[in-house]
């Protein structure tokens, strides 16, 4: 006669199973449970609208437009904390599009000039001390005249000649980067300077140390990779002028 044992662990392994189920059952029905699917749901829903969102006691809605144009914060308020001949410090009270306010510190500056002196397989580069880091560094010929920028060739033109009492016969438009939009408003015009004259230098007085020396450009990059040269107007200046030079074949 064959044995019973196994149909007896079957109906053992069901009564358990209705067991877990009714277990469940009174979890699922149970308020904690409850409350915190209500909370998740709420979470959910405003999520699921995250524009037009009205801020309380504020008449602020956040325009889904802007959030279509791009403009995920909107500009509350603003008040000039710092200024001097080289820039504006402004301090703005934000509005986000998820319905936070916060605040965002500025440094608005007049656009600059970074310059790529090539000629006969050489570099012109400046080396100066620099005050913020408290160091001399290498760097490719840059800089800017504190006012509105109506003519930037003029400009690069200008800056070459004081610093490196460089002329070129031609210059050549390579970019116009943002230098460090995480904080600052600045642009920054990428000219190659080619067919070079040497004349005097017209060094300005903030430039007393500044020194000039031309490399070759197998040694430039060189410097670039070992970190001897690490200023980043002169690193994205050289990215650009490789990008433009690969396209020119």
């Amino acid at each position: 006669m064959a044995s019973s044992k196994p149909d007896h662990q079957a109906s053992l392994t069901v009564a358990k199973l209705l067991r877990d189920k009714k277990l469940i059952e009174r979890t699922l029905k149970g308020r904690g449970f409850r409350r915190a699917l209500s909370k998740q749901s709420r979470l959910l829903s405003k999520q699921s609208r995250p524009y037009n969102r009205r801020i309380e006691g504020q008449g602020n809605i956040v325009n889904p437009n802007e959030l279509i144009s791009g403009r995920s914060i909107t500009t509350l308020s603003t008040r000039e904390v710092y200024r001097n001949r080289w820039m504006r410090v402004r301090e703005d009270e934000i509005l986000r599009s998820n319905g936070e306010k916060g605040i965002y510190g500025v440094v608005d500056k007049h656009d600059c000039a970074i310059i790529l002196p090539i000629d006969q397989g050489r570099v012109w580069l400046v080396e100066q001390f620099r005050y913020t880091i408290q160091e001399r560094a290498l760097e490719l010929p840059q800089g800017g005249w504190e006012m509105e920028v109506d003519d930037p060739e003029e400009l690069a033109r200008g800056e070459l000649k004081e610093e490196t009492g460089l002329v070129a016969a031609k210059m050549t438009y390579l970019g116009t980067p943002w230098v460090a939009y995480g904080f600052t408003r600045q642009r920054l015009h990428v000219f190659l300077a080619t067919g070079l004259t040497a004349t005097e230098k017209d060094p300005d007085a903030e430039e007393h140390d500044l020194v000039v020396r031309s490399v070759a450009v197998a040694d430039l990059e060189e410097m670039m990779l070992k970190g001897e040269i690490r200023d980043v107007c002169t690193l994205a200046a050289w990215a650009l002028y490789l990008l433009w030079k690969a396209r020119q074949a």
